[in-house]
């Protein structure tokens, strides 16, 4: 062979080698250090092997995965480099991390031998949920109490692990505005009622709503439920559809500001019979307004109007036992759920009515669904 012939040809040769090691180093991120959590360090003939992945990310939305190459060499030696494999799943909230990392293929050499696959990453260790505080601002159906009437919010913390703390604010008889603002007796020119201000002229809020706003942190929940007292036509409860929505955007805005987590309920139906039939459409206009306060404020909403009028019907509870309304002495599974009319609950009912708003966390795939017991 001459000499020309044989320069051209090494000169080829080295060039196409270079482009393929070139293109596996593209592909193939650079190698972790072997002493990272979930490394393996892979042998390969001929040149230094890729390390397996990096370490796994435990806790909420975490991802690991276990990355395993082939040895890499240059011409003459040992085989060309593998693609890296890796098999990483994500992580449940305040579970284990990623899956294990498979091997990775070995490349087949230019007159050398293949490279080794290598060693498999290893999970993530779980990750701790933070403490966090649920804060519940609403009327008489929300409330706490010792005994009749007891609101769902009562029942609302037994539902949870010990992670979470829970603060109801909510306060009988009240609408969105009264629970929040200083309201007064007469009503302004748009037929809304006219609030109490302070000597800058701002709106007086309640010192519950002021205690909110102190405690709320990153990752707490907000849940807001009015619109039973909000339809009186007097005021200070009487509330308009619009100011209504404008209230909620303002709870919920103030919760975002501080990094938690609104969540709109509609108002707890009724119980009202036709025949055997629940009676459906309780509470309007401020069921639709809270759904559409969700929509124009980004918040969540959970339809509780729908959801108890659902378990009124598959509880039975009509035609009502002894007359048209619930009383002081009506019997049965309806008499033990209600107190002496057709809003309030005794403790089965407030505790079957938190229940439904806790499934709907899980069906609504609301995040604070991964605290629940």
């Amino acid at each position: 062979m001459s000499p020309l012939f044989s320069r051209r040809v090494g000169s080829i040769l080295l060039t196409f080698s270079s482009a393929f090691v070139g293109c596996s180093s593209s592909d193939q991120p650079a190698a972790p250090d072997a002493q990272t959590a979930g490394g393996g360090r892979v042998a390969g003939a001929g040149a230094t092997a890729v390390s397996g992945g990096g370490a796994a990310n435990g806790g909420k939305g975490g991802a690991a995965s276990g990355n395993a190459g082939a040895g890499a060499s240059g011409f003459g030696g040992a085989g060309a480099a593998g693609h890296a494999a890796s098999a990483g799943a994500a992580s449940q909230a305040g579970g284990a991390g990623g899956g294990v990392g498979s091997a990775g293929a070995s490349g087949a050499g230019v007159g050398g031998s293949a490279g080794t696959p290598g060693a498999a990453g290893s999970a993530g260790a779980p990750g701790a949920q933070p403490n966090i505080t649920i804060w519940i601002a609403g009327d008489s159906t929300v409330a706490n109490g010792s005994s009749c009437p007891i609101g769902w919010g009562a029942q609302f913390k037994a539902l949870f692990n010990s992670k979470v703390a829970l603060t109801n604010s909510a306060v009988g008889g009240r609408s969105v505005r009264t629970w929040l603002y200083d309201v007064q007796t007469s009503k302004d020119s748009a037929g809304e009622c006219n609030l109490g201000k302070d000597a800058q002229g701002n709106p007086t809020v309640q010192a519950r709503w002021t205690a909110m706003l102190n405690g709320m942190k990153t990752g707490d929940y907000l849940f807001i439920q009015f619109g039973i007292n909000d339809g009186d036509s007097s005021c200070p409860r009487h509330v308009g559809v619009s100011a209504f929505k404008t209230s909620y955007g303002l709870l919920a805005q103030a919760a975002k500001d501080r990094g938690a987590q609104p969540i709109f309920v509609t108002p707890v139906s009724q119980i009202a019979c036709s025949g055997s039939t629940v009676s459906k459409g309780t509470r309007e206009p401020y069921v639709t307004a809270t759904k559409e306060a969700g929509t124009q404020y980004g918040a969540p909403v959970i339809d509780l109007n729908l959801l108890s009028t659902t378990l009124y019907q598959t509880l039975g509870f009509c035609p009502i036992p002894g007359g048209s309304d619930v009383s002081a002495s009506t019997t049965g599974a309806v008499g033990a759920f209600f107190c002496d009319d057709h809003t309030h609950f005794d403790t089965e009912g407030a505790a079957k009515i938190a229940g439904l708003v806790a499934q709907a966390l899980r069906d609504q795939n609301i995040a604070l669904a991964a605290y629940l017991k």
